[in-house]
């Protein structure tokens, strides 16, 4: 339903940048990481100077994880706290992407400094936030998370 509205809305105005990147949402949620990468590129070049652009990089971070590009997704996760170093979004993708990449020593830093912004998360509170993932996509966050040792309960 959520698709439905924003083709709509972009077909009403294909230069809204804040559509694209939760239209880019969607299909990362999907794990259609090309598709997600062209939308989320599209809002960059849209709304260059937006100061939530750090959203945009946490995106194509989460992405790249999605399509196990894991040093990308690093790379794009570094951008999107460079922007905002509280984004527990982009940390979480780092976290698991330093934990497949098996740079346990780092991933379990990155999750002491996503658990000092966010202390109550486990793996139970993951599931709950991320139920709309892909199944494939909820696995591989939840297998890196347990490599870098966040508590389950």
């Amino acid at each position: 339903m959520a698709a439905a509205a924003l083709d709509r809305a972009l077909a009403l105005n294909p230069n809204a940048a804040h559509a694209w990147i939760a239209r880019g949402f969607i299909h990362a949620l999907r794990n259609q990481p090309e598709a997600a990468i062209e939308a989320c590129e599209r809002a960059r070049r849209l709304s260059p100077f937006d100061p939530h652009s750090y959203r945009y990089a946490g995106l194509i971070a989460f992405v790249h994880l999605a399509a196990r590009r894991f040093e990308q997704a690093i790379e794009w996760a570094d951008r999107a706290l460079h922007g905002q170093q509280r984004f527990v979004s982009a940390l979480r993708v780092k976290v698991v992407a330093l934990a497949h990449l098996g740079h346990l020593d780092a991933a379990r830093a990155e999750l002491n400094r996503m658990l000092a912004i966010d202390p109550k998360l486990t793996i139970a509170g993951f599931r709950t936030i991320a139920r709309f993932q892909a199944p494939e996509l909820h696995e591989l966050f939840l297998t890196g998370l347990r490599l870098a040792d966040l508590p389950e309960k």
